[in-house]
């Protein structure tokens, strides 16, 4: 079985800003993979185990993103694809999809493509089944448990808003899976050492068939960012002792229009 997952280098602190596009900046900040994507890693190995194959893993973003690929080496990945260009910047989910889509075209045929659920920067839980979409292909989201893989199929368990549901998806599919489906495994330092030069292929928009650059970036992009900031932190802190603190709990709610003082 070929498996691609699907990754992101996110910010790995709040402290970030931004530029006159509402685009996060993200050169010279602390970066991690997107936590959401180490669980679609961890999925695509326990398939590996069963079913064997090769897995292969792509993220789009600037030359520093090759730093989630190595990791991803470091947890017993195969092959790693960067989707790196300058015109890719400024994507919102629908240019992001389209993007990945073109570079699974480019980098190969896939029986599984693996997806996190979402990512921490954006929260969207959009790009998977998007990214499905373009590639004419069937996809489940919210996926929680693997019940089966078969010769031509894979079983699966998915989270319903207020049920559990049980589908067979045939291949080649996508699928976005929860977090806690497995237990991500950490980075191996044996792998680190055999893996340290081990090839990361780059791909920019010139690869790719279409190379229509309307279709990507910025220019691709029919959403907009109207604002973004950081959240406001609180550390302000009182202790209370003595009697009648449900009392003084429900006014100080009140006062602060938690909730509404019955009449």
């Amino acid at each position: 079985m070929k498996t691609l997952v699907c990754i992101k280098q996110v910010p790995g602190t709040t402290e970030v800003k931004v530029d006159d596009n509402g685009n996060l900046i993200r050169s010279g900040i602390d970066a991690k993979m997107n936590p959401y994507d180490l669980y679609a890693i961890e999925t695509a190995l326990k398939i590996r185990e069963t079913q064997g194959g090769e897995i292969s893993v792509m993220t789009m973003g600037p030359p520093q993103a090759k730093e989630v690929i190595r990791e991803a080496y470091m947890m017993g990945l195969d092959n790693g694809f960067l989707l790196t260009d300058r015109r890719f910047a400024g994507a919102d989910v629908l240019a992001t999809s389209y993007t990945l889509a073109q570079g699974a075209y480019k980098a190969g045929e896939f029986d599984l493509i693996i997806c996190g659920k979402q990512t921490t920067d954006g929260d969207t839980a959009q790009v998977g089944p998007e990214m499905a979409e373009y590639l004419n292909i069937p996809h489940v989201a919210n996926v929680k448990k693997i019940v089966a893989c078969k010769e031509k199929s894979i079983v699966l368990e998915l989270e319903m808003p207020t049920t559990i549901q049980t589908v067979e998806v045939t291949y080649p599919c996508l699928i976005t899976v929860e977090k806690g489906i497995f237990q991500p495994r950490l980075p191996s330092y044996r792998l680190k050492k055999k893996t340290k030069y081990q090839e990361i292929t780059e791909f920019t928009l010139d690869d790719f068939k279409d190379k229509n650059e309307k279709r990507y970036g910025l220019s691709g992009s029919p959403t907009q960012v109207e604002q973004i900031f950081p959240p406001e932190q609180n550390t302000t802190s009182e202790r209370w002792d003595g009697q009648h603190l449900g009392e003084r709990l429900y006014n100080e709610l009140v006062e602060l229009k938690f909730i509404y003082k019955n009449k």
